[in-house]
């Protein structure tokens, strides 16, 4: 089966012969140490489990993909490996699925951009992926990530033409060096800090030729489908169960609230 344990006994059984017919020196290619860092994730070893699979996922053709990092971003040999998978991964969708818009969205992947090999791809990506129909989106709720990260700042902010920043007054006292991060006029910074929360209002910037705050209202429906509060989260997902799925568990929520005011 095609796995990583079979692409290990082929380097260990039939590539050292290969490199042996053609006389290829260890100072060139050392097989044996490439072998003892392959080791562990060949069957017996540690990470016998990350790659040897079995089942045949067609991830190409999933039309949405969540991958979460949290449990992995501090391992020190796991996340670079699972940083590759991602960025191959999304490589494969951008080139082969032609015609067809592609979204990727990096949320607060903050430490997967501080890893030297995920901040290549990601410069990479910004760069390339509106050439094969695609959109690239970060998300951040931290102003130090914005101002201190150079990849952020060059290949990032740079190649974005849309940004879109919510209540950001508590930031007042920084707000300059996010202003030139950004490069912000005056007028776009007056318009920021007069974003209001409460309000839900959001500051839209398009290009540097139009700024705008604008109010984001949604239906009661888009709100509970959406929300990040936690006793509304419960209270959805214990009308989902109820009622069978989400969308008519919020159905069902929605309307016992109308009948309350009514």
């Amino acid at each position: 089966f095609a796995c990583f344990n079979s692409f290990y006994e082929y380097l260990r059984k039939e590539y050292v012969q290969i490199l042996k017919n053609h006389n290829v020196k260890d100072k060139d290619f050392d097989i044996d140490n490439f072998l003892y860092v392959l080791r562990p994730y060949y069957k017996g070893g540690e990470f016998d489990y990350l790659l040897n699979a079995t089942d045949n996922l067609n991830i190409l053709e999933q039309r949405f993909v969540v991958i979460e990092l949290d449990n992995i971003k501090d391992h020190p040999i796991l996340f670079p490996v699972i940083t590759l998978l991602i960025a191959e991964l999304f490589l494969s969708k951008i080139r082969k699925l032609k015609g067809i818009r592609k979204v990727l969205t990096i949320d607060e992947a903050w430490k997967a951009i501080a890893n030297s090999g995920m901040a290549g791809f990601i410069q990479y990506a910004f760069k390339t992926i509106r050439k094969f129909n695609g959109i690239p989106n970060v998300v951040s709720q931290e102003l130090d990530d914005l101002i201190s990260s150079p990849v952020i700042k060059d290949a990032i902010i740079n190649n974005a033409d849309i940004k879109i920043l919510m209540d950001m007054r508590k930031f007042m006292n920084k707000f300059d060096k996010l202003q030139d991060a950004l490069g912000m006029s005056d007028k776009g910074k007056t318009q920021v800090l007069s974003v209001n929360k409460d309000n839900r209002e959001i500051y839209i910037d398009l290009g540097g030729q139009v700024m705008k705050v604008v109010k984001n209202e949604l239906c009661p429906e888009e709100y509970y489908a959406y929300t990040t509060e936690g006793k509304e989260r419960v209270k959805v997902q214990e009308y989902a169960d109820k009622f069978g799925s989400v969308e008519k568990g919020i159905t069902a929520l929605v309307q016992e609230l109308k009948e309350k005011v009514a």
